[in-house]
């Protein structure tokens, strides 16, 4: 009996436990990201998908990748934007932490890309104000 009443007691917590996490603050929610999403759908914006296999443009993206990887100065965030290149045309994409990382990254990618037009849509993340 004392076994099947502590079963039921572990039961109900952790479901009073998920039931509260289901109910945190505006603040402590996932971001919406459904605006960017729909964006990305309507087909103005590239994607991955949009990456040439020619490879001319396949050899551009890697370099641009190398060179941002290797650069240790740039954050996590930074070094996961999106690269793509069609048509000798090489697009940034994707969040970084400052302006000054998206400099950066259209630095690299202006000399590693050659003579290849960059469009550097990099979007600065906004700063939370306390």
């Amino acid at each position: 009996m004392k076994s099947i009443t502590l079963t039921l007691l572990c039961a109900s917590a952790l479901a009073c436990s998920a039931f509260a996490q289901d109910k945190q603050p505006a603040d402590k929610q996932a971001p919406d990201n459904t605006g960017k999403n729909e964006r990305d759908r309507s087909g103005e914006a590239k994607t991955s998908g949009d990456q040439s296999e020619s490879a001319e443009d396949i050899k551009i993206t890697a370099a641009i990748r190398r060179a941002v990887v290797a650069d240790k100065s740039l954050t996590m965030t930074a070094t996961n934007v999106k690269i793509i290149t069609a048509n000798g045309v090489v697009t940034l994409r994707g969040p970084v932490n400052t302006a000054v990382e998206k400099a950066k990254i259209g630095e690299l990618a202006k000399k590693a890309a050659g003579k290849a037009k960059i469009e550097n849509q990099l979007e600065v993340k906004e700063t939370k104000k306390s």
